[in-house]
């Protein structure tokens, strides 16, 4: 399995929209996601070695973004044929295991992250509040190893700034994390 890492930030661009099924049963959308400071979009999947280790973190860092009035929301784009254990009912047992503080939306299609240009999982989107794009970075420099308890918190620190100024920071490092499993 070969780790992809995500291109640079395109500072400005427009959040797609979309209309997903969630695994709490309801249909949500970009605008219902969406926080009065902004958005983030984390293209994650349950199988992945590269979300597995920042998954806790990850929750973490959602509830407290959503204290800042970030919206948060995951998206599960694989091909479920290849990786079964990406199946919706799996995804469904996961948000409920780990208790996911935002909506764990299924892409069957996988039409979303192909509008949004997801190339890994874990993959990062953060827009401000007009959903222009102001992240495309990493969670923190962990990768798929145990973070040190003093690891600085780079997507947390960074859509704590797009929350207070609307802009995300110049210098941003690329997510890594394996291939989106393509249909």
């Amino acid at each position: 399995m070969a780790a992809l890492n995500t291109p640079a930030c395109d500072f400005g661009r427009p959040a797609p929209d979309f209309s997903l099924p969630g695994t709490d049963g309801r249909l949500h959308t970009l605008a219902s996601c969406c926080g009065k400071n902004g958005l983030l979009v984390a293209f994650i999947c349950n199988h992945c070695p590269y979300v597995q280790a920042i998954l806790d973190r990850l929750i973490r860092d959602a509830s407290e973004l959503q204290q800042h009035g970030v919206g948060v929301v995951a998206i599960s784009s694989n091909d479920v044929s290849a990786y079964p254990e990406d199946a919706f009912p799996e995804m469904v047992r996961l948000a409920e295991d780990k208790h996911f503080p935002f909506p764990y939306l299924h892409d069957e299609s996988q039409a979303v992250a192909r509008a949004y240009g997801a190339v890994c999982t874990p993959d990062f989107f953060g827009f401000d509040r007009s959903l222009g794009l102001q992240y495309r970075g990493r969670l923190d420099a962990s990768g798929r190893y145990p973070a040190a308890a003093d690891m600085r918190r780079e997507l947390f620190e960074a859509m704590c700034a797009v929350a207070e100024s609307g802009h995300g920071p110049h210098e941003q490092w690329p997510s890594i994390g394996c291939s989106l499993k393509w249909k």
